[in-house]
C-alpha cells in the first residue's frame, strides 16, 4: 500500500531494498511447493497448490498481513507498511491463468477500497464494482475540469465557552445528475487514481481564499481546517505548495490548520516530522486526524510539532454506552492535555455525547449536533454571530441545515 509515496519520499534505492525485505517475509509464510514472484512494481503474485479448503488460503493471507505489518529497518529508519491482498480460486473463479490474475487483481483493489491492510476473495459482484470504479475515476477527472467540486464548512465549538473557534473545509461533488455527493463516496477513488493531488490543492486554495474573504468582511478570525490524505502529505513539494497558497490568498499561516492522518505519519516518522517542522515555519497549525485508529504508538506524539489531536468519530459514536470507548476517549483527552495539545472530538451527534465529552474535559467538539457542513453563504451568519461573542446552541445551527 502507498509504495509510490515511499519511492518518492525515500528514493528508489530504498524502495528496492524494501521490496527485497518484503519478499523474504512473504516467502517465509509459504511451503516449499508454493510459488511467489514479483509481478511488477509493487505487486507480488503467490500460487498455492493442492489446497484442501478456503480456510487454508485465508490462513496464509492473514499470516502475510501480520509479518508485513511489523516494522522494517531501512537505512537507519523504522518504517511501517501494509499490504492489500486479492484472492481468486481455480476452477471456481476461472480456469485460465489470465482470468485468475485479473480476478485476483479486482479482489485486491476491493481490499484497498475497504481501507487497505486486509484480504478479499473474488466474487462476480466485484467485477461489476471494478467497472463502476473505472467509470467513477473517469468522472472525477472530468468533474475537476468542469469545476463541479464545491467546498462546504463545518463549525468546531469550544466546550468551555460555547463559541465557534474553528471551521473545517469539506469537499463536495456537485454532480450534474446526482446532486451533492459527500466525499465518502469518491475520496478513496480519488486517492487511488491520483486525482486527490489536484483536488486537494483546489480545496486548500478555496478554503484559504474563503477564510480571508470572511476576515476582510470583519467576521470572526478563526482557523480553517483542511484534511490532507496520505498521498497529499507525502508530496515532495507539499510545503512549497502550502506556502504558495498562503501567499496567493494573503491568509496568515496561523489561520490555517492542516489535519494529517495518523497512519501517514507512522509510515515514516522521521520524514513526517521534518515535513511538519517545515510547515510550522509557515506558522500553520497541525493536528493529527482520526487519532487512535492507526498504529496506536502513543510515544511518538511528543516528538512531533503538533497542536491538536482529533479523536475519531468511531470512538464517539458509542461513548455513552460502551465503557471501552469511554475509557479510550478519556485516555486520549488526558494525553492531549498533558502534552498541552487540543483534544477535538469529531462526529458528535447527541446531547448525551456532548455532556460526556464535557465531563471528560474535551477542548473542542464538532458534529451534526451543531451543524452539517454548510455552503459559504450559510456560514456567514454563524460567523457574524460569533463575532458578536454569542454562545452557540444546537438550535441555532439546526436552523441553517
Amino acid at each position: 500500500d502507498n509504495f509510490k509515496e515511499i519511492n518518492d519520499s525515500l528514493g528508489h534505492d530504498a524502495g528496492d531494498l524494501l521490496l527485497k525485505y518484503a519478499a523474504e517475509r512473504i516467502k517465509g509464510c509459504l511451503r516449499d511447493e508454493d510459488t511467489v514472484a514479483r509481478l511488477s512494481g509493487d505487486e507480488f503474485i503467490i500460487i498455492l497448490t493442492d489446497v484442501a479448503d478456503l480456510q487454508n488460503i485465508t490462513k496464509v493471507a492473514k499470516k502475510i498481513l501480520d509479518v508485513i505489518s511489523r516494522p522494517f529497518e531501512l537505512k537507519g529508519r523504522e518504517l511501517f507498511i501494509t499490504v492489500s491482498i486479492g484472492i481468486s480460486i481455480y476452477p471456481s473463479d476461472a480456469v485460465d491463468i489470465d482470468t485468475l490474475i485479473k480476478n485476483a487483481d479486482i479482489a485486491m483493489y476491493r481490499a484497498k477500497e475497504q481501507g487497505k491492510n486486509n484480504y478479499q476473495i473474488y466474487s462476480d459482484e466485484m467485477n461489476d464494482r471494478a467497472h463502476k470504479r473505472m467509470d467513477l475515476t473517469n468522472s472525477l477527472r472530468k468533474a475537476l475540469e468542469q469545476k463541479e467540486f464545491k467546498v462546504h464548512y463545518q463549525p468546531k465549538m469550544d466546550m468551555a465557552t460555547g463559541k465557534m473557534v474553528g471551521i473545517e473545509a469539506l469537499v463536495r461533488w456537485q454532480h450534474p445528475d446526482r446532486g451533492c455527493i459527500a466525499a465518502g463516496e469518491f475520496i478513496s477513488a480519488a486517492e487511488e487514481s491520483g486525482v486527490i493531488i489536484p483536488l486537494g490543492q483546489f480545496v486548500l486554495k478555496t478554503a484559504c481564499r474563503q477564510n480571508k474573504l470572511w476576515q476582510d468582511m470583519g467576521l470572526a478570525r478563526i482557523p480553517v481546517s483542511v484534511n490532507l490524505s496520505t498521498r497529499q502529505f507525502q508530496q515532495k513539494n507539499l510545503v512549497e505548495m502550502v506556502a504558495l497558497v498562503l501567499e496567493e490568498t494573503a491568509l496568515a499561516g496561523h489561520h490555517l490548520e492542516l489535519e494529517i492522518p495518523e497512519s501517514a505519519i507512522m509510515q515514516d516518522m522521521d520524514s513526517a516530522a521534518l515535513t511538519m517542522k517545515r510547515l510550522k515555519e509557515l506558522k500553520v497549525l497541525i493536528s493529527i486526524s482520526d487519532f487512535g485508529t492507526g498504529y496506536s504508538s502513543m510515544g511518538y506524539i511528543k516528538y512531533l510539532p503538533i497542536d491538536g489531536l482529533n479523536i475519531a468519530g468511531s470512538f464517539i459514536k458509542d461513548i455513552t454506552n460502551n465503557p471501552d470507548d469511554k475509557a479510550i476517549t478519556s485516555a486520549m483527552i488526558s494525553i492531549a492535555r498533558s502534552l498541552q495539545l487540543k483534544a477535538i472530538a469529531t462526529g458528535v451527534e447527541t446531547d448525551e455525547q456532548k455532556e460526556m465529552l464535557q465531563s471528560l474535559h474535551c477542548h473542542e467538539i464538532q458534529g451534526y449536533i451543531f451543524s452539517r457542513p454548510l455552503p459559504p453563504e450559510d456560514v456567514e451568519n454563524i460567523l457574524a454571530n460569533n463575532s458578536g461573542g454569542g454562545e452557540f446552541s444546537s438550535g441555532f445551527f439546526q436552523q441553517k441545515m
